[in-house]
């Protein structure tokens, strides 16, 4: 009987303290399973905000083009010059498993015609629970990283013309330009979402640019690998064709001190443009054009 009263504190004890391990384990962003009628590609665009470009008003450039590329990639929308974006989830969360997770599919040209316009790829987790991406960001960190000449925290202001006229911008390094109009889309390049608003501003990391001529013909050169619409031969499928996509590894992310960070899963994507180029007369300025995205993990 003794034995029993002693053996109860401590059975009790070890009960809780399970209990409180179980509690604890069960803390952190919520994971939503893989079902049945699970799709790989994007089910949903939360935020469509591209900065002035050659396409922005034109069918790749309204919100019915960002809502073009939900589901099986029929479509294309293009994010206009630096910092445009767009927020797209998943029916699920994505996993971070062994190797590349994310496939994320754009329109790029390899050589002799190297035409590729890099976006910077960003990923968040649900966790409020909310259903909405209003937590934290994370950066998955490309090969431009760690270069000395990629800058962090940059941000560029456009001003709204008020017309059918060239968008003059000023940076956050005090350096001033425009987005040239062209012949070719010859209308307003100020996005109408913000046409009541004189300016508009992006923040983010700013892109070495690689744009110039070659053979006498205007290119704008890829970088190694870990951005959207860049013609990585690693990721890359038959070009020209819609299956051509570059992927993305979850281990990538990093916060905005540049520290990395484990994450399990994630249910949101951002992706923005990520060089600031005035490009030409002819190709107009380099902006990041997206045609869906894909979990790598689901077969």
């Amino acid at each position: 009987m003794r034995l029993k009263k002693l053996l109860f504190p401590v059975v009790f004890a070890v009960v809780c303290f399970s209990c409180k391990k179980d509690e604890e384990g069960d803390k952190g962003p919520k994971i939503r399973p893989v079902t049945g009628s699970s799709s790989r590609f994007i089910n949903k665009i939360f935020e469509y905000s591209p900065a002035p470009g050659q396409f922005i008003g034109e069918s790749t450039g309204t919100p019915e083009g960002a809502n073009s590329i939900v589901g099986t990639r029929s479509g294309l929308v293009s994010l206009g010059a630096y910092g445009g974006y767009i927020v797209f989830g998943f029916d699920h969360s994505i996993l971070n498993q062994t190797g590349a997770d994310l496939a994320i599919y754009g329109n790029p040209i390899p050589e002799p015609k190297a035409w590729s316009e890099p976006g910077v790829v960003m990923v968040s987790q649900d966790e409020n629970g909310n259903g909405l991406p209003d937590d934290n960001w994370y950066e998955l960190a490309g090969s431009a990283y760690v270069s000395p000449v990629t800058i962090r925290n940059y941000k560029i202001t456009y001003y709204n013309p008020k017309g059918i006229s060239r968008v003059a911008w000023k940076d956050s390094k005090g350096q001033t330009g425009a987005v040239e109009i062209n012949a070719f889309h010859d209308h307003s390049y100020y996005p109408s979402f913000a046409a009541n608003q004189d300016s508009l501003t992006f923040e983010g990391t700013l892109l070495v640019p690689t744009f110039g001529e070659q053979d006498g013909i205007y290119v704008n050169q890829a970088l190694v690998w870990g951005y959207a619409d860049n013609y990585s031969t690693d990721d890359t499928k038959d070009p020209y064709a819609k299956n051509q996509y570059n992927s993305f590894d979850l281990s990538w992310a990093i916060d905005k001190n540049g520290v990395p960070v484990t994450l399990k899963a994630i249910d949101f994507v951002k992706v923005y443009t990520g060089q600031n180029s005035v490009g030409s007369d002819i190709m107009g300025e380099v902006s990041t054009e997206i045609g869906g995205a894909a979990d790598l993990n689901m077969k």
